[in-house]
């Protein structure tokens, strides 16, 4: 009656198992028929590049990009006047020159890495990959409207900035509700609005300093584009950055604020590569002005000149793509600046750019959105 009683109880649960598996089973395949029924498609939106390294090329995408309100946020003739009549035109000749420096044969390498970016991604996933730029092109409205004709269920936008930023992201948000409010059917829209702390990302990251000998550097600096203080001040209601120690942990109050955010990557990263905090500085790059976030990472480059620091590895985290700030900025202009004021080393960990790593942390954070 025991053995009798035992072989019931097997039977019980194999019987549990195969419900448990058809269960299971079943509802992947309900899974998989709904995806095909359904139609997605992925935006992915960098922030953009002049068409040529030309006067006139860079004068339309700096006047396009510094005229934004999200970016300079003052009155709006002040800012037309300003951007149009005195910091654009002027500005234009030096950044022309440095386009110049940074132009491939392929063309602007944050437009090529960005396309070669959505055609893996487009191989790998179930959804239709777009990309578009935020100024210039190819354009938000264009593309948007591709996406619209083709009548998708959903469209998820993915801004290529790992950190929120009302400059970026926000800007993102802004241009593509304006465009995509003009259609009469407006499909589900999924927006992505950052993804520092994604396992994948940061492992991508990791994957492209283990090709340099971290213990051969003596500092290595985390250097993030530069916001004036003001936006991260906007961040919140009745405080400011200042008030919460951003620079030490996320919280419920600061998981916006583009300053807090950087300083958790720069932590991910330092865990994930096993790099001891004495050894890594947080910085900020690119600044328009001395009201923008500080540490500045050429100010910290020259205080490592005055205590004896020879040699430095520098991450640029917030740019997926590289661009002119990474390759010129840092690895011409910072590098040469550098080795005059004594330095004998600069290197810097080039960005990610249309990595296969970065492809799959990129799918897995569509597929957790």
């Amino acid at each position: 009656q025991c053995l009798f009683m035992e072989l019931i109880l097997v039977i019980c649960i194999i019987l549990a198992l195969c419900c448990v598996f058809y269960v299971s089973y079943s509802l992947l395949v309900i899974q998989f028929l709904r995806n095909q029924v359904m139609r997605k498609a992925l935006l992915l939106v960098n922030l953009g590049t002049p068409d040529k390294p030309t006067y006139f090329s860079v004068f339309r995408y700096l006047r396009e990009f510094l005229t934004d309100g999200r970016v300079i946020n003052i009155n709006p003739l002040l800012r037309f006047f300003l951007v149009t009549f005195i910091i654009v035109p002027f500005r234009s000749f030096g950044s022309s020159k440095l386009y110049k420096q940074l132009w491939t044969e392929n063309g602007s390498p944050l437009l090529f890495h960005t396309k070669e970016l959505a055609n893996k991604l487009d191989h790998i996933s179930d959804y239709d990959v777009y990309y578009a730029m935020r100024y210039q092109k190819p354009s938000l409205k264009k593309v948007i409207d591709k996406i619209m004709r083709s009548n998708p269920d959903e469209i998820i936008i993915l801004p290529l900035f790992p950190h929120y930023a009302a400059a970026t992201t926000g800007s993102v948000f802004q241009e593509v509700q304006k465009y995509i409010s003009k259609y009469w059917v407006v499909p589900k829209i999924t927006f992505i609005n950052q993804f520092y702390d994604n396992k994948l990302f940061i492992q991508s990251w990791a994957e492209k300093a283990k090709k340099f000998d971290l213990d051969s550097f003596d500092k290595i600096i985390f250097s993030y584009h530069g916001i004036p203080n003001s936006h991260v001040d906007n961040v919140y209601f009745d405080s400011m950055c200042s008030d919460h120690d951003c620079e030490i942990a996320i919280t419920d109050e600061n998981k916006f604020c583009y300053k807090a955010t950087c300083y958790e990557t720069t932590r991910l990263l330092a865990n994930e590569l096993e790099i001891s905090s004495d050894k890594i500085v947080t910085s900020f790059q690119s600044r328009l002005t001395n009201k923008w976030l500080t540490p500045f990472t050429d100010e910290v480059l020259e205080d490592f000149s005055k205590n004896d620091v020879k040699k430095v590895l520098i991450f640029s985290p917030a740019f997926t793509a590289d661009c002119l700030e990474t390759i010129i900025e840092l690895g011409v202009e910072y590098k040469e600046m550098f080795l005059e004021m004594g330095g004998e080393e600069l290197e810097f960990v080039p960005s990610l750019n249309s990595s296969d790593s970065f492809v799959q942390a990129l799918s897995d954070i569509v597929s957790k959105r």
